[in-house]
């Protein structure tokens, strides 16, 4: 009856969704593309099946790609369908994965829209990452027979608390899982007190550990070095609306003490690309832009990361990087890209999505958590004087990411494939 009650407001909210849809379009107009797939219509190709799974956006996409490439490698002729709910997560998959995997939206979480996509793709095993939780999508994968997987999953306290507050079906929604791969067991606790039986939940680590930087991106990152010159840079990676104009500020008070330090600035969305340059402009800061090819020069204060895909490459390029979101309550975002480069790194307070990663590059001395704008200019200021501190939490990020592998295979081990 619940179920039901949450599926009417989902009906009854629906023309509220498709103008968010259709605002989000005017900034960005691959939001305007492929609307069908959203209610679970597409022409599937010959051959679907087999394994389904769910990334959100880029950062789970970014995730799950090792364990993609792992399976693939292991399991001939496996059929994997990605979907994404973000144009960027779409984008990087067929840039990531091409043709390897069949792809489309994820249909919204209506009996109807659900029930055509499973019977487009027929897959066996739904395997969904972190907080992907849909209780229509879960009652009728059940019912169908599909085997359903939450890998790499974290619960904040924040969130355990309003889940627990909808009593009976959280309960009921989170039981319809066969399994939940949690990242630590502080996750784990809190998804036994919703009621998930104990035996359905295991502690596997974050899946984000077992990234690995490929020589490609390390050639690049050096060709950018070089065009860089020696200059002392940082960068603030994927940062939200409200943290621009903290970061530029920041890098006012850094250039005061060094006249030639370079910000790579990279907002997470790309809508806002055009809005944050007006910001640098408006903020007296001479601006390049990525992608405008020769742009930069030696007079360049801030660079702007305004391509998709490319985080990885500016992340490694930096002495000192920021990541975003977590100065306002987002929740943080990836840290491990930077950690596993060797680039010393901070972070804000909220970073309630990486709960488990953060607090283990703080306790290993491998990145610091700053609380605003001021603090943010003294610690990128305080790297750029000491470049032996600098290397020495970079050197700590490195061996954190090397020795927390290991998920990957943990969680493979849990996946059904036969």
């Amino acid at each position: 009856m619940i179920r039901h009650l949450y599926t009417l407001l989902l009906y009854l909210t629906l023309p509220l969704v498709l103008l968010r849809l259709l605002w989000r379009g005017i900034k960005a107009p691959a939001y305007r593309a492929r609307w069908l797939e959203r209610f679970g219509v597409f022409r599937p190709p010959p051959g679907w099946g087999g394994l389904w799974i769910h990334a959100v956006s880029v950062g789970e996409v970014q995730a799950v790609l090792p364990l993609v490439r792992e399976l693939l490698a292991r399991h001939t002729g496996l059929q994997i369908t990605l979907t994404t709910t973000t144009p960027t997560g779409s984008a990087q998959v067929r840039q990531q994965l091409a043709d390897q995997v069949h792809h489309v939206y994820l249909p919204y979480d209506l009996p109807f829209a659900v029930t055509g996509f499973l019977r487009r793709v027929r897959p066996s095993v739904v395997l969904l990452v972190e907080t992907e939780v849909w209780p229509n999508l879960l009652h009728l994968c059940r019912e169908k027979g599909v085997y359903s997987l939450l890998a790499n999953a974290r619960l904040s306290e924040r969130s355990a608390q309003r889940y627990a507050r909808l009593g009976r079906f959280s309960q009921q929604t989170f039981a319809q899982f066969d399994c939940i791969a949690a990242q630590g067991e502080a996750d784990a606790r809190r998804l036994r007190g919703l009621g998930v039986a104990p035996t359905r939940v295991c502690v596997t680590g974050s899946i984000k550990f077992d990234m690995h930087i490929p020589a490609s991106l390390e050639e690049r990152v050096e060709v950018l070095r070089r065009e860089w010159g020696g200059r002392p840079v940082w960068i603030a990676g994927s940062t939200h609306e409200g943290e621009d104009e903290v970061v530029l500020s920041a890098h006012h008070q850094i250039l005061e003490r060094f006249p030639d330090a370079l910000l790579i600035l990279v907002p997470r969305h790309p809508e806002r690309f055009d809005r944050v340059a007006s910001l640098c402009g408006r903020e007296r800061l001479q601006l390049a832009r990525r992608s405008r090819h020769g742009d930069y020069s030696n007079a360049t204060q801030v660079y702007l990361g305004d391509t998709m895909g490319e985080l990885p490459v500016l992340l490694g390029t930096a002495d000192v990087a920021f990541i975003g979101g977590s100065l306002v309550m987002t929740g943080g975002h990836n840290m491990l890209e930077a950690a596993a480069q060797g680039v010393a790194l901070c972070f804000g307070p909220h970073v309630f999505n990486f709960s488990v990663v953060s607090q283990i590059l703080i306790d290993a001395g491998a990145a610091f958590q700053i609380s605003n704008g001021q603090e943010l200019a003294s610690q990128v200021s305080a790297w750029f004087a000491d470049a032996s501190a600098r290397a020495d939490v970079g050197e700590r990020g490195r061996r954190v990411v090397a020795q927390n592998r290991g998920a990957l295979s943990r969680l493979i081990r849990l996946i059904p494939l036969h």
